[in-house]
């Protein structure tokens, strides 16, 4: 396993599509979530939830994201469908990280959005530190109520990320990184 600072230097993004079987087992499965759960939580509010998609729930799935696309374009052709279909079954593990958001009297919402963020990101490096790659995405069906609805959403939930998690099919090379003089200041007193 690498180090921490290791894992989190080497950590990169793998496209949905390039990722290959085996998932992970289902011990491993809990130890990722268990590592997403471990996040900041301001009030201890759980302002998050997970929903895992794997084998042929995947394309259930898909059959609620079809169900949308045609309602939104009659006019879809049969190769639209079939990418559509697929959507949560291009990686052999998606898990969804749902934002449950909401007004506080202590706590504000959107502290809770970033908590959900955090526990997105915690799952993409828990991947990581397993062995695995991931991506953490969203695409229109993460904003499609339709679909929303028929993945168990309540109306005060939104998609935070779908994580795309498998084994890269190859070997990938890094983007380029912003620079720190680009994106990093220090505060001074003038």
């Amino acid at each position: 396993m690498p180090d921490a600072l290791d894992l989190l230097r080497t950590r990169r993004s793998i496209k949905p599509v390039e990722l290959d079987g085996p998932p992970p087992s289902d011990a491993e499965i809990e130890t990722l979530l268990t590592i997403a759960s471990r996040v900041p939580d301001h009030g201890k509010l759980v302002p998050w939830r997970f929903i895992v998609f794997e084998a042929e729930a995947r394309l259930a799935a898909g059959e609620a994201i079809v169900a949308a696309f045609r309602a939104k374009y009659p006019q879809a052709n049969p190769e639209q469908i079939a990418v559509e279909r697929q959507r949560l079954a291009r990686a052999p593990l998606v898990i969804a990280v749902v934002s449950r958001a909401g007004p506080h009297m202590k706590i504000p919402e959107w502290e809770q959005v970033l908590s959900a963020g955090a526990a997105a990101m915690s799952l993409v490096l828990a991947a990581h530190a397993l062995g695995y790659a991931a991506s953490w995405i969203t695409e229109w069906y993460a904003y499609d109520r339709a679909v929303l609805d028929a993945l168990g959403l309540g109306v005060n939930e939104r998609i935070a990320g779908f994580v795309h998690i498998g084994r890269p099919r190859a070997l990938t090379t890094d983007r380029p990184r912003p620079a720190l003089a680009e994106i990093a200041t220090r505060f001074s007193q003038s």
